[in-house]
């Protein structure tokens, strides 16, 4: 699928060597564990997110709607929200650990 190999050259460089695209097989390895305990060993599920918002992207340029548009925009307000969510943890000192 020409969407899925278009979005993965729009993927963030260092996380390419974690994601393949075959024809229409996407393969990704979802992090596990914080990073600074047991290194990079996947991506996060908002870069898949940041993925997937850029199939779309393909998708609404080929195949422009109004549906595509709005399922684009919901992908950014959870991608802002899981930021918002990553800045609040690092104030309160709990980014990257298994803890509330």
């Amino acid at each position: 699928m020409i969407h899925l190999h278009n979005a993965y050259t729009e993927l963030n460089e260092d996380l390419k060597y974690l994601v393949s695209v075959e024809g229409n097989r996407l393969s990704a390895n979802i992090q596990d564990g914080p990073i600074d305990s047991v290194g990079v060993n996947g991506i996060q599920v908002t870069d898949l997110l940041d993925y997937i918002k850029e199939v779309y992207k393909s998708l609404n340029s080929a195949y422009p709607c109004r549906e595509n548009s709005l399922t684009i925009t919901k992908i950014e307000e959870a991608i802002h929200w899981q930021d918002a969510r990553t800045k609040d943890r690092e104030s309160r000192g709990v980014e990257g650990k298994n803890e509330d």
